[in-house]
């Protein structure tokens, strides 16, 4: 009677399978051998699993071959699952069969040992594979889809905004150029916003998330050249009610995280009571005051200035949960932020810091909806005009009050990992000294 091959399965579904036969496709991730037993570590990109092969239970050329493979060879294996509680996923699997698909001819370059950050992020592409590199990741596609879940939830419409620019969104100096055919100069989108002010005049509430760029030769842990940001924007919604809005996704960011990753969460140490304090109401502070209290604890800054990152660390460990920074200087911003009524020198702005010394994970506004006071600050900023003909139109046709802001992807992950440096949030980091792999 001839036998039908086990299916193959994922070790995250592993417990539907108990006292089955199984395959598992994937990878040798570490091996043991003690006597006439072999212990295989597994991970197949779902999860992990301990593989026991005894010689006389298992094939025996299997067994033959799996005391020749190296780390990282690629295999699949044939075997019955069985509880077992000691086993970090509560399951083993008993191997009876193992298919080699591919067995590195030398040693995998990372070993268990330590390993320098330089020597690893040149082998990102294999460092990958590991467990804490892989647990972020796993947190950041939650982060994403929890993010996307909640705007379309609440009705808002993905607008995918250019990557190629003739428009400045931000500062000039921060441009990456591309030649653009006979046109001169292109730039790689700073941010989405302006053409989001374009949609939500047409749809109400939109939103965008894609790569965007800033060419700033910062060698802080917060900066990348290249990172993805979320940004939203909404018509007839005031700069109270932008901040409403953010306060809202922030709190249903961290319950999705907490919920969806916990065993990633653990690999990678977060302490989880910081992020269970993350509730409503968000803290606010005057920038004016932000700037007294950083000049009472020694900082240099002078009111009209950013804050800094220095700054942006310290104001945060005040407080367990994140905190708006509101009202900044007109001159410190950019030019399309709506002027503060109750004081000209100010914009209707905020910039939200995550607790624990993150620093800024999302700055918005609300827009200068007012096509003169607009031209005025483009001329002020000495902007082009032409090239934002299109941007002052909107407010020539049915302008209106309006909102929005970004948030930017890796440095919210690694503020909810927990981990030091924005580098490790992203698959392939791009940062002033690295292009490679």
């Amino acid at each position: 009677m001839k036998h039908s091959t086990p299916p193959i399965a994922s070790i995250a579904d592993i417990a539907r399978h108990e006292d089955r036969e199984i395959r598992i496709a994937g990878w040798l991730y570490n091996l043991r051998s003690k006597g006439k037993i072999h212990f295989l570590q597994l991970r197949d990109g779902t999860g992990r699993i301990q593989a026991v092969a005894v010689a006389g239970e298992c094939d025996p050329a299997s067994f033959e071959t799996i005391g020749t493979l190296k780390m990282e060879a690629s295999v699949v294996v044939s075997g019955q699952v069985r509880r077992d509680e000691r086993a970090p996923s509560g399951y083993e699997l008993s191997v009876t069969g193992l298919a080699v698909i591919q067995n590195p001819e030398e040693d995998f370059p990372i070993a268990k040992k330590e390993h320098g950050i330089d020597f690893l992020l040149e082998k990102r592409h294999l460092w990958l594979r590991s467990s804490q590199p892989g647990a972020l990741l796993k947190v950041r596609h939650a982060a994403i889809f929890s993010l996307r879940s909640f705007f379309n939830e609440r009705g808002f419409i993905l607008i995918d905004t250019p990557i190629l620019t003739g428009s400045i969104g931000e500062s000039a100096g921060t441009l990456f150029e591309v030649p653009y055919f006979d046109m001169g100069n292109a730039y790689l989108a700073q941010t989405g916003q302006l053409y989001l002010e374009a949609a939500c005049v047409a749809f109400g509430k939109v939103f965008n998330f894609g790569p965007t760029f800033r060419a700033e030769k910062s060698k802080t842990r917060r900066h990348l050249t290249e990172f993805w940001m979320l940004e939203a924007e909404v018509a007839y919604l005031d700069n109270a009610g932008n901040l409403q809005l953010q306060e809202d996704m922030i709190c249903a960011l961290a319950r999705d995280i907490l919920s969806r990753c916990a065993e990633e969460l653990k690999i990678l140490g977060r302490d989880v009571e910081k992020l269970e304090k993350i509730s409503p109401p968000f803290p606010r502070i005057d920038y004016g005051e932000a700037v007294k209290w950083l000049q009472q604890q020694g900082r240099a800054i002078e009111w009209g200035s950013d804050l800094g990152a220095e700054d942006e660390t310290l104001l945060s460990n005040r407080y367990e949960k994140p905190v708006f920074v509101v009202n900044y200087p007109k001159k410190a911003k950019a030019f399309y932020m709506k002027e503060n009524p109750e004081d000209p020198q100010t914009v209707l702005c905020a910039d939200l810091l995550a607790p624990e010394g993150y620093g800024e994970i999302i700055g918005g506004s609300q827009r200068e909806d007012d096509h003169d006071k607009l031209l005025a600050r483009i001329h002020e900023e000495k902007l082009p005009e032409q090239a934002y003909t299109w941007y002052l139109e909107l407010r020539r046709f049915g302008s209106v009050p309006h909102s929005g802001f970004g948030i930017g992807l890796e440095r919210t992950v690694t503020w909810l990992c927990g981990t030091r440096h924005i580098r490790e949030a992203i698959p392939f980091p791009r940062t002033i000294s690295r292009l490679y792999p």
